[in-house]
């Protein structure tokens, strides 16, 4: 599982150090890990064999041709890359996606269980004020959905 924070530096060739639980959580077929656009967030996701395997089987789900299936096609696959660990353990992000979520100087790996997420870490503080939030009201909302079931078992 990936689990917790980590800050990490890109370097000038766009490089970072996949923190080595991350790295040994993702045996597989290569040494690396595959990284996409995420869908949810403006952040990149990142995992191995497993998270490939988890959005293919949903897109072979659908129809060929259904407009749902078409995005994810390009969302996810489209926009994949397999990065390879270097020596170092580290990986080399490519330009589009640095650009597109304006990875520059230090980023925050963010473990995710299953998968893990590569955001700036100036994004990354808001997101997860903002995700904070978010859980608080929801968790209060599951408390209260609980209760009324509760009461109106009890009845």
């Amino acid at each position: 599982m990936f689990l917790s924070t980590f800050d990490k530096q890109v370097d000038a060739k766009r490089r970072i150090v996949v923190p080595q639980e991350f790295r040994a959580a993702v045996s597989g077929p290569f040494d690396g890990v595959f990284c996409f656009p995420s869908i949810e967030a403006d952040c990149l996701e990142a995992g191995g064999k497993a998270l490939f395997d988890r959005y293919n089987g949903v897109i072979e789900e659908m129809p060929f041709g259904d407009p749902v299936r078409t995005a994810l096609e390009t969302s996810v696959l489209g926009g994949m890359a397999r990065l390879s660990f270097d020596t170092a353990g580290r990986i080399t992000l490519p330009d589009s996606l640095c650009e597109m979520f304006g990875l520059t100087d230090w980023v925050s790996v963010v473990g995710l269980g299953d998968r893990f997420q590569i955001w700036s870490r100036d994004a990354f503080v808001a997101h997860r004020a903002q995700q904070r939030e978010a859980a608080r009201e929801g968790l209060a909302a599951l408390r209260a959905q609980q209760r009324v079931a509760r009461l109106g078992g009890a009845a």
